[in-house]
């Protein structure tokens, strides 16, 4: 084990494991952010599984696959040689599915080497990761009862898929591999919450926010064009058809003098924003955007919007849109509430009530410049009292330490 003195001064090893998803989002971003931050202090080594390298004519067999979702000999030998190779202190786990699978709880747990499993999600308590099914908050799975994620598909759209992943999380809970993990890392105080409402003692898991690394006011852009945005993926569970819903309501009630909403992001929704996009011209679809397109759209709006209907584990634009002094307009669904102080740096609706966030927006509509951008400037000074890189990194390894000497 580590000594306290090693890692206040001299730092550890380091593993950090994830298992990538195919399509890049906002949980990747968050890993490679704590890799970089880790890697100032700690020794760190980065490891990686691909979930690409199930897709396509090189994938294994679909049930080969299956079987490997309960535990991936070849994850297995791979994370072992890293673990010899590299000689680490502690694991920092991310995601393990589909193709890292339970195995790398096992070979952690054989090796001796404590765990730190980090909460992005609802993972190993859910099929979906999400408590998400056919429109709804699926809380059962949290106490092991998978019946409805199963039943409407959760996982990757398929019954049978699903079927199998909730007998992999039931085979993973009953073999005693979970005891590998010392300690887990809660990105919001709800989350601590269903997680322990999910049999994880409360005092094995920490509550340390992700950290954000803000433009300087030199280089920030402070304008307001008028429109409102949303970026995110473009699914069910993000409120994309609240959102829609909202605005339709808003020009019907300001006519001509409704303000734009700017929608940018991709996935399964896409065709139904560019539809509303194309019937309605105070909607406008950006598609996926990044870079200096992306700076642009958050920089000259008026405001930010995140109308989940899912329990957001905490919400990142948050931060994007206070960096820029925006104000956000978010449902109050999980971290989300924990991240946005209603009538101070935004306003908070009831999940799913696009009425509400209609009236919300209208209201903003009358708001003075001067007085939005009052709100904007609280958003921003929240992130800095909030968000620091330091006192991320000195919580990370006070924990990491508590893990360590436990």
């Amino acid at each position: 084990m580590a000594s306290v003195a090693l890692v206040e001064e001299s730092g550890v090893n380091i593993l950090q494991v994830f298992n990538q998803y195919l399509q890049y989002g906002g949980e990747e971003k968050s890993v490679e952010r704590i890799r970089e931050r880790l890697a100032e202090r700690h020794s760190l080594r980065s490891f990686s599984f691909q979930s690409a390298d199930w897709v396509g004519k090189d994938a294994p067999g679909i049930f080969s696959q299956a079987g490997r979702v309960f535990y991936n000999p070849k994850s297995a030998r791979e994370l072992r040689a890293q673990i010899d190779k590299f000689k680490p202190h502690a694991i920092l786990l991310h995601n393990l599915f589909p193709v890292g699978s339970p195995s790398v709880y096992r070979t952690a747990l054989k090796a001796n080497i404590p765990v730190i499993q980090y909460i992005h999600n609802f993972r190993p308590f859910s099929v979906s990761g999400t408590l998400w099914a056919n429109g709804q908050i699926c809380e059962e799975s949290l106490r092991g009862n998978y019946w409805r994620e199963v039943r409407y598909g959760a996982w990757q759209h398929s019954v049978l898929k699903s079927a199998v992943f909730a007998a992999a999380l039931k085979f993973l809970h009953f073999s005693g591999w979970l005891e590998a993990v010392k300690g887990w890392i809660a990105i919001s105080s709800f989350m601590r919450d269903k997680f322990v409402e999910a049999g994880i003692p409360r005092s094995r898991i920490h509550v340390l926010s992700h950290f954000w690394d803000m433009q300087t006011e030199s280089n920030a852009q402070f304008e307001d064009h008028g429109h409102y945005l949303y970026l995110g993926r473009l699914v069910e569970e993000k409120g994309i058809h609240v959102l829609l819903a909202a605005w339709q309501l808003i020009v019907s009630a300001m006519g001509p003098a409704a303000p734009h909403l700017w929608v940018g992001g991709s996935g399964p929704l896409s065709d139904t924003v560019r539809m509303a996009a194309s019937s309605n011209p105070k909607i406008r679809f950006l598609g996926f955007v990044d870079g200096d397109e992306k700076i642009r759209a958050i920089s000259t709006c008026r405001a930010m919007i995140a109308p989940s209907t899912w329990w957001e584990p905490l919400g990142l634009v948050t931060y994007e849109a206070y960096d820029y002094k925006k104000p956000m307009f978010a449902a109050a669904s999980g971290g989300l509430t924990e991240t946005i102080e209603h009538g101070l740096t935004g306003f908070l609706h009831e999940a799913g009530k696009s009425s509400e966030l209609a009236q919300q927006v209208i209201a903003f509509e009358g708001v003075s410049s001067a007085d939005r951008l009052a709100m904007g400037r609280a958003g921003r000074r929240w992130l800095e009292c909030n968000a620091g890189a330091d006192a991320w990194q000195g919580s990370f390894d006070r924990t990491l330490q508590l893990i360590l000497d436990a």
